[in-house]
């Protein structure tokens, strides 16, 4: 007579939950870096630096021109000129890419733009600053406040 073993199922590798927490929205132009924690949703115009551990979603109003964005996961519904490295890229059928895409996971839509070029790679360094940098120009910022008197 064979005997059963009751092992208990293996517990299920529960992922964090990535969810907008920001939202620029339509009707906003913004210049400048976009860093910290969290998601971002943006449905505006936005140039400059983005650095995100987290989250980002640009939607199908948002127009988005940076020269390299970095984002642990990146939608791209809008549009978007320049370079991606994030850990997974996912283009939907309205969304338009000018720009090489560094990833580990991809995928599209039909109808989806992408003019570039794509690296899958096993693991993608995205290089994130441990400290933030004080402004040069000498502006505040909640992370570097002047001391009050």
């Amino acid at each position: 007579m064979m005997l059963k073993r009751n092992t208990p199922p293996a517990a299920p590798v529960i992922q964090p939950i990535e969810r907008v927490t920001s939202v620029l929205g339509a009707g906003i132009i913004w210049q400048g870096n976009l860093s910290g924690s969290g998601g971002v949703r943006i449905e505006g115009v936005f140039e400059g630096q983005i650095s995100l551990k987290g989250l980002l979603v640009i939607g199908e109003t948002g127009k988005v021109t940076c020269e390299n964005v970095r984002a642990n996961n990146v939608i791209v519904a809008g549009a978007l000129k320049g370079n991606i490295t994030a850990q997974k890229v996912e283009i939907r059928s309205t969304g338009r890419v000018w720009g090489d895409i560094t990833t580990m996971a991809f995928a599209t839509e039909e109808g989806a733009f992408l003019r570039g070029q794509i690296r899958m790679e096993d693991a993608v360094d995205l290089a994130f600053d441990q400290t933030e940098p004080a402004s040069p120009s000498g502006e505040t910022s909640p992370n570097n406040l002047p001391p009050t008197a």
